[in-house]
């Protein structure tokens, strides 16, 4: 039997789909309704992100600042003149 038979009938058709469907398959599972994670996940890499700033624009409001002095410093000399 050569492998292009055995491909094209029905239980190769049906055993080359599992094959494609296992290999396809992601590492989580889903049991009643719960989206588990893989057997391995305790020896993933954890990845911890810290927590930045609550305000996440300080250098524009610094910027707008530093604007606003000198525009303000500007004005005074040109009132005093």
């Amino acid at each position: 039997m050569n492998f292009k038979k055995a491909i094209t009938t029905p239980y190769g058709l049906i055993l080359a789909g599992l094959l494609a469907s296992v290999s396809l398959c992601g590492c989580q599972t889903n049991i009643g309704g719960q989206t588990l994670p893989s057997a391995y996940y305790l020896r993933d890499d954890v990845q911890y992100f810290p927590a930045g700033p609550e305000f996440l624009l300080p250098n524009t409001v610094r910027a707008m600042e530093e604007y606003k002095a000198s525009q303000e410093a500007l004005d005074s000399e040109l009132g005093t003149r």
